[in-house]
């Protein structure tokens, strides 16, 4: 890497991380109203899905015209966008950090980003009307059920656009369970690690409840990555033997 380079990637890296940073910031102290650019393309998005109407409450978010679901702040999806656009882009940049990049890269991923979020919101929102229309799961509290549903949906999402991004086909999945490690990675990164950072810890059991489920369903989900890997090596392992067992009776 040459210095021109190596600078810009430099430079690059911390503005990534800086808006990033910037991003989380807003979002914390960030009101309905101001949170709109999201929700509404999000409501919207389950009105056509679902079919339920929703409308905007000042201070609220938007409520359903039965008053029984509201599609608040926390349902914004910001934390997601971030994660998504840190995955993007970091993998970008950790690819080849020899090579110069336009910086048209860090809007398109946060674009990317962004209508990602919109899809994944709507799936995770309609879910949770079906749910909520239902009579639930015995053995979790409707706020576990909301959670683990939350993190299937987006983390599910997550891998979708990992997988799209580096262009995964049937004939390069040797090294899927390996490549699946990086968005794990910055999905924990997001949700657990920035929290444990801002002080989240001081919730008490709350946020520990919450932090093993983050740290424990994603890496269920991964389950069948992980056996679908083991079967390849193993499949291609004894493709491999057998021809040489063959010369030697032979």
């Amino acid at each position: 890497m040459n210095m021109s380079c190596s600078r810009k990637w430099i430079a690059q890296c911390v503005v990534v991380l800086a808006c990033a940073f910037a991003l989380k910031q807003y979002y914390s102290t960030a009101s309905a109203e101001e949170l709109r650019w999201v929700l509404a393309p999000t409501s919207a998005c389950v009105e056509f899905v679902s079919g339920v109407s929703f409308e905007f409450e000042s201070g609220a978010g938007y409520m359903s015209s039965d008053r029984r679901f509201l599609i608040a702040s926390s349902c914004a999806g910001v934390n997601f966008l971030l994660t998504a656009f840190l995955l993007l882009s970091i993998r970008r940049l950790l690819r080849d950090p020899s090579k110069s990049m336009r910086w048209g890269f860090i809007p398109a991923a946060a674009s990317i980003a962004y209508l990602v979020t919109i899809v994944a919101n709507t799936a995770r929102i309609a879910i949770a009307l079906q749910v909520n229309r239902s009579e639930g799961v015995s053995w979790v509290n409707p706020s576990q059920l909301h959670r683990i549903e939350g993190i299937f949906v987006y983390f599910g999402f997550l891998m979708l656009l990992f997988v799209i991004s580096e262009g995964v086909t049937s004939r390069n999945t040797s090294g899927l369970l390996k490549k699946s490690l990086f968005p794990l990675a910055v999905y924990y990164a997001t949700t657990l690690a920035m929290p444990i950072a801002n002080g989240a810890y001081r919730q008490g059991g709350v946020f520990w409840e919450h932090s093993l489920f983050v740290l424990l369903i994603p890496l269920v989900m991964i389950l069948p990555v992980a056996a679908f890997n083991l079967f390849q090596s193993r499949f291609l392992y004894s493709e491999t033997i057998q021809p040489r067992a063959w010369l030697r009776s032979s």
